[in-house]
């Protein structure tokens, strides 16, 4: 396929834009990209269709829709302006580190221009990494009480495992131990909530998602006045597929300076294990109560296996939504 090196096929272009083939294939469905079709009916991605591809990419990592996305590369500008605003509050947040980093460097360079040379310890302190996130606690029962650390906490943590493993307990007690917020199922969001979400709920609904009840009262939940940690109890509740995949990527574009999300989940459509970027991780709790750990997305790899065979799809989870597990 790319031994003239113009075409691609869907595997290589993904591995080329550092992407999934179900990305592809999503921007395909959407109308963003069409590939052209080998005789064999294989995709093929050329040269303007990584292009495309690239551009689409750029977009959402500024917070675009994929329903905005259509439009600007249609040279509609037609909600620009709510977007472009988030993404500029989330520049701005960002300011007080520039500036602090910017003060140091110069008192640095007054130090030298004066005769003195820093430290090695000043100079490996000003380009050390920011402090890693982290929390230490007891495991709460089922487990033995026995010592958990959690560390290197990325912006988005999934946590699952199959019924009666003691994923909810373990996130109520990751809200206790972060100084965070526990949203539960009975999430319920008040008029005025309600109303602060409205445009957020309009742009999933852009991207595929269905205006509910349940996705309003969600995202409500959400909107913390706090920068801290935040633990969703089964995020999938109530939402239908295309919701769900509208949801998560829109939560995947928070970005590495967001605090720290843990959402519960056992949806395939929420935990994509073929969509998994470097901002997220996956914390899995064993049906016979090992200590909960980090599951590597990869076949092959500890725990994979067990984590795959516990998600479902939407449709699945619908059909057994409320069943309850009893051992006999």
């Amino acid at each position: 396929m790319n031994s003239s090196g113009e075409f691609l096929n869907a595997s290589e272009a993904a591995r080329r834009l550092g992407i999934s083939a179900k990305a592809l294939r999503l921007y395909e469905q959407r109308g963003l990209l069409a590939p052209i079709r080998t005789e064999a009916g294989w995709r093929a991605y050329g040269p303007h269709d990584l292009e495309r591809a690239s551009e689409i990419l750029a977009l959402r990592a500024l917070g675009f829709s994929l329903a905005q996305v259509a439009r600007v590369l249609a040279g509609d500008p037609r909600g620009l302006g709510p977007v472009l605003t988030a993404h500029q509050r989330t520049l701005e947040a960002r300011l007080p580190v520039l500036v602090d980093a910017i003060d140091r460097v110069r008192r640095l360079r007054s130090d030298v221009a004066r005769g003195a040379t820093p430290s090695a310890g000043e100079l490996a302190g000003f380009l050390a990494a920011a402090p890693e996130r982290r929390i230490a606690f007891y495991l709460p029962w089922p487990w033995g009480g026995e010592r958990f650390e959690l560390r290197d906490i990325r912006p988005l943590t999934y946590i699952t495992g199959p019924l009666g493993s003691g994923k909810t307990r373990l996130a109520m007690r990751i809200a206790e131990a972060s100084g965070g917020i526990f949203v539960g199922l009975d999430r319920r969001a008040d008029p005025a909530g309600a109303a602060k979400v409205r445009p957020a709920v309009d742009l999933l609904v852009e991207d595929g998602a269905t205006d509910s009840a349940a996705l309003v009262d969600l995202l409500a939940s959400l909107e913390a006045t706090e920068p801290v940690p935040i633990v969703v109890d089964l995020i999938e509740q109530g939402l239908d597929k295309p919701t769900q995949e509208a949801l998560i990527a829109d939560l995947r574009r928070r970005g590495p300076a967001a605090p720290p999300l843990f959402v519960m989940t056992r949806s395939s459509s929420i935990l994509d294990l073929d969509a998994l970027g470097p901002d997220e991780t996956v914390l899995f709790c064993p049906a016979n109560h090992a200590p909960p750990f980090r599951v590597a997305p990869y076949p092959g790899t500890p725990g994979y296996e067990a984590l795959a065979s516990c998600l479902a799809t939407p449709e699945v989870r619908a059909r057994s939504e409320g069943v309850i597990a009893v051992r006999r």
